[in-house]
């Protein structure tokens, strides 16, 4: 692969247009993207976005950037943490995503604590060293150059602060992933044409997955970022990761 190209899903595609086909296919689903979560994992994907914000550290009065936060979900788990005087900004490139997840904030009760806005993780709006926590949940895989989004979130964290990135990994035991695997490419697709008449939206995320980094090779590129004491933890047997690091 040339710096001209990349992937999108199996496809490959001038990279300039792989940011306008994900908005296409996060607009497409934004209004039913929760409940096909739910019907695509039984539901255990809430169980892995409060595990994550459970271990994740995050303390009261900390101001949390939610990166690909779009439905609000992490952002609503994060409240309890951040208490009333902290402040979470969710950021998501698709404009749809956020409206989901603004009126969400807003129906929780959650006005003044919180801020949508929409930007591109590879090039963040805000100075350095200012951010205390970053946090980012299966959105990293359908960020076009995923290095340059970990390198953004290095510089905008103040020191101290950490990244958090919960993503769909590697399955490291062999017969789980026989099963993963025809689960994702046989059944999901047709749950995304039965539920939201969107068969081509859910297998690009099918692929997205495969195309993802591995746990190893994600840690190594937090590291290269710049950042310390990199760690991660499989959930569901490598289904999920939880990749951490910190600026010091």
């Amino acid at each position: 692969m040339n710096n001209k190209t990349t992937h999108f899903g199996f496809k490959e595609v001038a990279t300039e247009s792989k940011e306008g086909l994900v908005g296409q296919v996060f607009t497409s689903v934004a209004s039913k993207y929760d409940l096909m979560n739910d019907m695509m994992s039984g539901g255990v994907h809430r169980l892995w976005k409060r595990h994550f914000v459970a271990t994740s550290g995050i303390h009261s009065g900390d101001l949390v950037l939610d990166l690909a936060g779009g439905t609000g979900d992490i952002a609503k788990l994060l409240m309890p943490q951040i208490g009333d005087t902290g402040k979470v900004i969710i950021g998501d490139i698709n404009q749809a995503m956020l409206d989901v997840g603004y009126d969400r904030m807003i129906d929780a009760g959650f006005y003044g604590r919180f801020e949508c806005i929409q930007m591109n993780a590879e090039n963040l709006p805000f100075d350095d060293n200012t951010i205390d926590a970053i946090t980012m949940a299966f959105g990293l895989r359908n960020v076009t150059n995923k290095q340059q989004a970990l390198n953004e979130m290095q510089r905008v964290l103040k020191p101290g602060g950490k990244a958090l990135v919960l993503e769909f990994s590697k399955v490291n035991n062999s017969l789980l992933k026989q099963i993963y695997n025809f689960y994702s490419f046989k059944i999901l697709p047709e749950i995304g044409h039965f539920v939201a008449n969107d068969r081509d939206s859910y297998q690009y995320l099918v692929e997205s997955i495969e195309q993802h980094p591995d746990q190893a090779t994600l840690q190594a590129m937090f590291e290269q970022a710049g950042m310390e004491m990199c760690s991660y933890e499989n959930l569901s047997g490598g289904i999920v990761a939880i990749h951490k690091g910190y600026k010091i």
